[in-house]
């Protein structure tokens, strides 16, 4: 996903002369620090990709070893993952940093075709070896450029996604169609080490379904909390996600840039605006309900408020109407609690709400030039939300 520079501020005027000085520049670094910085990245997030991997194929941490039974081994010196197990983690990591890779490119063979100046990307590991993650929290580019047309900012920000799409689909058709022979029924092949003490079912979106009935053997089809044994389907899963993640049309995600790109700096910052609230209030549907005790209320509910009120600040030009805002939107999940008792939605993407709200925005800046698509382009720009509908998941992941 490319980060796109600041609006530079115009400098204060005054009545005294000012003397016209240049502004300052940091220097380039010397071109072998940059490249060396960036494959440094890689190589360490292919490390912890693979580890990873390894992780969820073998339920076996890297590490240590959590005992829920022993309180004096909470936490124990694991054993290191032998060569077949980190083998297995690479069946992982390569397809899914292939598609993680495809799609930062997109992005910046798009930019370098514009001559909009980007960096390569920068990938961003992560690993614990004590709790189960995916490696990774992905791969940004950076912009460094202005862009000028709704044309640039509709290519630049479609690219990525795409190519990252026409690549996570045969990953998954490749899994579908290597899928290992299950044991019979009553000889299940147990794991002889495991240390992970809850399973991790992905939520398998429309497409994911539609590949799975076209390609698929029935007799070899994973239950749904057996996915992340499966490398190659754990990549592409998460790669669907990611992929959905990035089109989800609002601010300046890749799909918010394809959205402006079809309706223009006005209507797309107005539906902007209506999304994010939805995606708030699907995100907190069902944390409080009229049966909870006072408790929860006091201790849950005012963080809750304080919440809302940040992430909806930037949302509407005063405080009063965030303060009414966010009012509207609790008692409107108090109202559909009780008209539907038992509906919940999804706590874990409140993390990523606060991230847009606060952070990468959810308004996009105008483009000097405001000229609308080509029909090619629009066809090309509501395919694209199409695949942003097959590829989502409201609940992406749960643990049990």
């Amino acid at each position: 996903m490319p980060s796109l520079p600041l609006p530079e501020v115009p400098a204060p005027e005054s009545s005294a002369p000012l003397l016209e000085f240049d502004r300052y520049e940091r220097p380039e670094p010397p071109r072998w620090r940059v490249y060396a910085l960036h494959l440094l990245l890689f190589v360490l997030t292919l490390a912890t990709t693979t580890l990873a991997g390894a992780e969820w194929s073998t339920n076996k941490y890297f590490f240590t070893q959590y005992s829920i039974d022993d309180p004096r081994a909470v936490f124990r010196l694991g054993g290191w993952l032998s060569q077949a197990e980190i083998l297995r983690g690479l069946w992982f990591s390569v397809p899914f940093l292939g598609v993680l890779t495809v799609h930062e490119f997109g992005h910046y063979f798009t930019a370098r075709y514009y001559r909009v100046r980007a960096t390569l990307p920068f990938y961003i590991p992560f690993f614990t070896g004590a709790f189960g993650t995916i490696g990774t929290f992905g791969a940004v580019i950076r912009i460094k450029d202005r862009i000028f047309s709704r044309r640039e900012f509709f290519d630049i920000g479609l690219a990525g996604p795409l190519a990252g799409f026409l690549v996570a689909v045969p990953v998954l058709i490749y899994g579908f169609t290597h899928l290992p022979v299950l044991p019979p029924p009553g000889s299940e092949q147990l794991l002889d080490h495991t240390d992970f003490d809850y399973a991790l079912t992905l939520s398998r979106p429309l497409l994911y379904h539609l590949l799975e009935f076209w390609f698929a053997d029935p007799t070899r089809l994973p239950a749904p909390m057996d996915l992340p044994q499966n490398p190659v389907l754990l990549a592409g899963s998460l790669a669907l996600f990611f992929t959905a993640l990035n089109l989800l049309p609002i601010g300046q995600l890749d799909g918010g840039h394809i959205l402006y790109g079809l309706l223009g700096f006005r209507r797309f910052n107005r539906l902007s605006v209506i999304f994010f609230v939805g995606f708030i209030f699907y995100a907190g549907l069902g944390l409080f309900t009229f049966e909870r005790d006072w408790q929860t209320w006091l201790y849950g509910g005012v963080p809750y408020l304080i919440y809302l009120y940040l992430v909806f600040r930037r949302a509407v030009p005063t405080v009063r109407r965030t303060l009414l805002l966010l009012l509207s939107v609790l008692a409107g999940q108090l109202a559909l609690t009780l008209a539907v008792p038992g509906i919940v939605g999804n706590p874990g993407w409140l993390v990523f709400g606060l991230l847009l709200g606060r952070f990468t925005g959810i308004f996009h800046p105008p483009a000097p030039n405001e000229q609308p698509l080509s029909v090619g382009r629009k066809v090309l720009g509501w395919l694209m939300l199409a695949i942003f509908v097959l590829c989502f998941s409201p609940s992406p992941f749960t643990f049990s």
